[in-house]
């Protein structure tokens, strides 16, 4: 799980996946498109995604297709999100009113 905190702690991988959840099987030149770095810069992101089994490639011919693993990100929200959709909002209600009021 520290591989997914990792990989999603870098804005330009979120752009990746970004991208890789509108569109999917994209290659390594569709992915970096309009992004200020070298192709090599994005190769090191996607090498960080895939690491954390975030992005899954295929060959296809001369080309590599890259593709959103959607599992690790829903273990993740399972393991810690999960956890506070049981917490009632009368609970969480409180710390609003001890908030100091400007007048």
């Amino acid at each position: 799980m520290t591989d997914t905190f990792v990989a999603l702690s870098d804005p330009t991988r979120r752009t990746l996946l970004d991208r890789l959840s509108a569109e999917g099987g994209l290659t390594l030149s569709e992915l970096g498109a309009g992004l200020p770095m070298t192709r090599q810069a994005v190769a090191k992101h996607l090498a960080i995604l895939e690491k954390a089994e975030l992005v899954a490639s295929q060959r296809d011919g001369r080309c590599k297709r890259h593709y959103l693993n959607p599992l690790p990100l829903a273990k993740m929200a399972r393991r810690w999100l999960t956890r506070f959709e049981d917490v009632p909002l009368a609970a969480m209600a409180g710390f609003a009113q001890d908030e100091p009021r400007l007048h």
